[in-house]
């Protein structure tokens, strides 16, 4: 039987201690975004925002053309009735060429005071020009125009007083005003008449034309904001569990509102390019008979058509009108949606 062995001497083991490895944070982290990175995207949704309102406008064609239709019509008129006024200032220009101020004086003036007070004005402001017409040479005007010689030469005297033509060297209404009291309180003057009173008339009927049309295009314009308002109201309302979507998962109001706001440019810029078809139109068609009866008058004045700047500023007024349109819409109805938890 083996004897027992005593027992065995053991090294012990070292044990490597455990590394704590670090431990994993479990919750929401927060980003950070560079400022190229949200410009990017600022860009990249008023883009799709851009290309969302030309794909609904399409969409619904019929409506969207009678909304643009409409805009087209409310901005056509005042902007046609613009153009008219133009063709009208530009072809009456020349007719008041002839107006001038018919100076009577007293019978007893002399033809040398006479000259003296012709050459004398010629001086003043706002004159152009004087020309005298003596007594003799009135009568004898006067017998070879009238057909009345035979009863002038019974009279024992020339009833006809001297007279000096003024021509001014403008046609405004104030000028031609201030110019006739002038000549009024000169000495031996008698009477002071503006032989071509039609001129300020003309000058009153522009200026009221004017008056008008900026009335209608106000009136117009506030019109168009209206129609743009009502329709892009219908778009919310019809969109509305979308808008709902959006501001739950967190969509801004600044984000809901942009494509709303494009939609409103897109009717607005619309409506004027179609506004600026229809006044080309309308000036064609009205350019034969309005040529012809020109040409009757012995004018060499055509009817034309719309300025480069009117062609261009008449849409980007439109669209702004529509942004307008849409913001007050969109201000108004936006914040009546929100979602119910």
């Amino acid at each position: 039987m083996a004897a027992n062995k005593g027992p065995r001497n053991a090294t012990p083991i070292k044990q490597r201690p455990k590394t704590e490895r670090p431990r994993r944070v479990v919750g929401a982290q927060t980003a950070h975004t560079s400022l190229k990175d949200r410009f990017i995207s600022w860009r990249q949704h008023h883009r799709d925002s851009f290309r969302d309102a030309l794909q609904r406008l399409n969409a619904a064609r019929a409506s969207s053309a009678m909304t643009i239709l409409v805009i087209a019509i409310a901005l056509a008129l005042p902007a046609g009735l613009a153009v008219l006024l133009d063709n009208a200032r530009a072809i009456t220009r020349g007719w008041d060429g002839n107006a001038h101020l018919s100076v009577f004086l007293d019978m007893e003036t002399s033809e040398p005071r006479q000259r003296e007070l012709a050459a004398q004005w010629q001086q003043f402001e706002h004159i152009e020009r004087t020309e005298i017409i003596t007594r003799q040479q009135a009568l004898a005007e006067f017998k070879a125009l009238s057909g009345f010689g035979d009863v002038l030469e019974a009279l024992p005297d020339n009833p006809l007083p001297p007279l000096i033509v003024v021509f001014p060297d403008s046609t405004d209404p104030v000028t031609l005003r201030a110019l006739e009291n002038r000549l009024a309180e000169q000495d031996g003057v008698d009477l002071v008449q503006l032989d071509v009173e039609w001129v300020r008339r003309l000058h009153s009927l522009i200026e009221l034309g004017e008056r008008l049309i900026s009335a209608l295009t106000l009136a117009l314009a506030a019109a168009v904001i209206l129609v743009v308002v009502n329709t892009i109201r219908l778009g919310i309302e019809s969109r509305r569990e979308e808008i709902v979507v959006v501001k739950i998962v967190g969509g801004t109001d600044g984000f809901v509102r942009r494509p709303f706001l494009y939609t409103g440019f897109c009717f607005g810029f619309a409506g004027g390019i179609t506004a600026v078809i229809l006044v080309q139109v309308a000036l064609w068609w009205l350019g034969g008979p309005i040529d012809e009866l020109l040409t009757l008058y012995n004018s060499d004045d055509s009817l034309t058509s719309m300025a480069l700047s009117s062609l261009i500023a008449l849409p980007v007024f439109s669209g702004i009108l529509g942004l307008l349109g849409a913001w007050l819409a969109v201000g108004r109805h936006l914040g009546d949606i929100e979602p119910n938890f």
